[in-house]
């Protein structure tokens, strides 16, 4: 029998489900009631992720990591542990939690490291693309994903720390970004802004933003999270030169997933650099010897984060005393998710978050 924090509505709940063509529908189900290991937690906040508008919203891509199985859409939830399973060792009802958003077999190499985005195991499933996800009043959650959502943070700051600032925190961390360091960063929707955000607070001096829209270039200079916004068009690089004495920059994310912006965050970089790759889909061509080879760059690909990594984001968030929330710029509630998924889809704003 679990234990619950309070009553819980028995009957049924309201979610949203992506039937593809740029359509949401919503769906009415059972709650869920958690068994061994698994803990129930009454949603607070549930962002959209670019993912989801790429692969789910417009179009079912059905295979592999990204088979979309009609489930209960949203994979960066945060909320409140209502009710909890028998095996339960370290979460209780009422705490405030982030949840990972993989659930992996648990003993493979990479889930014991904590990164279960890439478990191979047929266990494997993220929520809201093979599990049941945020996007709905309730959502059925194994312990191993949770972290503690500090007090400090607001359960929208928690929300992003999931996918997007985790995501950001990973590739920059991986290419070591510190005080010697000036930043580019190609991209600058929701995780490019998340990178520009901590690229900063880990010492990077000078942060250069690249994006072909004018709104997000102008959302990044207005927070202070770029030095220069630059558009993405011929000029681009010449600029970069220009602000970096003719060198690049030493360190680079491309958070876009587009060829031209990761052909020209590699072609940023300062020779000895470190780039790397976090924006999904798409591909890149490039002359190697000139751009990767010749220059002596690091190439990284980078995959969303760990468990691990994550709750060491949220502690250090706390301390510089930054808070992911300032990067959203709409905010709706479930009943309004079509409008929601419209506006992220449009691809002119900033974070685009659910709230309960």
């Amino acid at each position: 029998m679990s234990q619950s924090a309070t009553t819980i509505d028995t009957r049924t709940m309201r979610g949203v489900v992506l039937p593809g063509n740029s359509t949401v529908a919503f769906r009415e189900q059972p709650i869920p009631e958690p068994g061994h290991g698994q803990v129930l937690v009454a949603m607070k906040a549930s962002s959209i992720c670019g993912s989801d508008i790429r692969a789910i919203y417009r179009e079912h891509l059905g295979t592999g990591d990204e088979a979309y199985r009609n489930v209960i859409a949203g994979h960066e939830p945060c909320g409140q542990i209502v009710a909890v399973g028998p095996g339960c060792r370290e979460f209780r009802p009422g705490e405030r939690v982030i949840l990972y958003h993989i659930s992996g077999c648990g003993v493979c190499d990479d889930c014991r490291a904590g990164y279960m985005i890439s478990c191979h195991s047929s266990f494997r499933a993220a929520y809201g693309w093979q599990r049941d996800g945020g996007h709905a009043p309730y959502i059925l959650a194994e312990e191993n994903t949770l972290i503690h959502l500090p007090d400090e943070l607001t359960y929208v700051d928690g929300a992003l720390i999931a996918c997007g600032f985790g995501t950001a925190w990973e590739a920059l961390t991986r290419i070591r970004v510190d005080g010697r360091d000036r930043l580019l960063v190609t991209g600058l929707g929701p995780v490019g802004l998340a990178a520009a955000m901590l690229g900063r607070a880990l010492g990077a001096k000078h942060v250069i933003g690249v994006d072909t829209s004018a709104s997000r270039r102008g959302l990044a200079l207005e927070l202070g999270l770029v030095d220069d916004a630059l558009p993405s068009d011929g000029d681009t690089l010449a600029r970069i030169g220009e602000l970096t004495g003719g060198f690049g920059c030493e360190a680079s994310v491309d958070c876009s997933g587009a060829a031209p912006a990761r052909k020209i965050a590699l072609a940023g970089t300062r020779r000895w650099g470190r780039c790397a790759f976090v924006g999904e889909g798409g591909d890149v061509q490039f002359d190697v010897s000139p751009l990767l080879i010749h220059t002596q760059i690091t190439l990284y690909g980078s995959w969303v984060t760990s468990v691990p990594h994550m709750s060491e984001l949220a502690e250090r968030l706390v301390r510089w005393k930054l808070h992911p929330e300032a990067t959203v710029t709409h905010f709706f509630t479930l009943a309004e998710a079509a409008q929601a998924y419209r506006v992220a889809d449009a691809g002119q704003s900033g974070k685009v978050v659910l709230t309960m």
